[in-house]
């Protein structure tokens, strides 16, 4: 299991030496930043898993680095305060942190609420990537219901991403027109199960006779396949 790898950013070396020390214990990489201008260079980076941010700090503020940082990151930040001041905390989370501790505050508590981060990013990681189908350089992304290939738009009608859709996530499944036609039609539809064939067609001439390829397969007598 890979290592997640925490920033810590926080201008007092011995709360940053005490947080690295807790943090390695724990099995996490660390990587420590003293100030806010060398915290949002190093927050940037696309394998850090969860900052810890403190509020006060030289060169830019904590608040300025979570502003700047949710421009372009999703990254979990938990926020430390020496402050007691629900306005710091009210614009902490305002501009995007996802957290906040005052210090001193007991490093158990901070330990379970970076576990819970990491666990809560793992599930929108997952959940996000659920909502993709790849299948070589044919792409499907169903939130914005858009395809590619090859990194190529490829226009298609409502029933047509439907079908390519059911088609996908049964990639490598031999799929018969009657069961395509309950998923992707309904079971309210009445028509021949030959509107199948028409679909099949359309998607065909967008995808396979266009880049020359033979994604979608008929498997004689039974239905059709579309493979890895």
């Amino acid at each position: 299991m890979d290592k997640k790898k925490i920033l810590i950013v926080e201008d007092e070396h011995k709360i940053a030496r005490f947080l690295e020390l807790e943090l390695k214990y724990e099995g996490y990489e660390v990587d420590i930043a003293n100030n806010g201008r060398e915290g949002l260079e190093k927050g940037k980076e696309s394998d850090v898993d969860l900052i810890i941010l403190d509020l006060m700090l030289p060169g830019l503020s904590g608040i300025e680095v979570c502003r700047r940082l949710r421009q372009t990151s999703e990254v979990p930040v938990i926020m430390l305060t020496a402050k007691d001041d629900i306005s710091d905390k009210v614009t902490g989370l305002d501009i995007g942190a996802d957290d906040y501790m005052t210090k001193p505050f007991a490093v158990e508590e901070l330990l379970a609420r970076i576990r819970v981060l990491l666990k809560r990013k793992n599930i929108n990681k997952e959940k996000e990537e659920a909502q993709i189908l790849e299948i070589g350089k044919l792409k499907l992304c169903k939130n914005n219901y858009k395809v590619e290939y090859d990194n190529e738009n490829i226009e298609l009608t409502k029933k047509e991403f439907e079908l390519l859709e059911f088609m996908m996530i049964n990639k490598n499944i031999v799929l018969t027109r009657e069961k395509i036609l309950d998923k992707v039609w309904g079971y309210d539809y009445f028509g021949d199960t030959n509107i199948i064939d028409v679909y099949i067609r359309y998607l065909r001439s967008k995808i396979d006779q266009k880049y020359n390829v033979n994604l979608i397969e008929t498997v004689r007598g039974v239905g059709y396949i579309i493979r890895d």
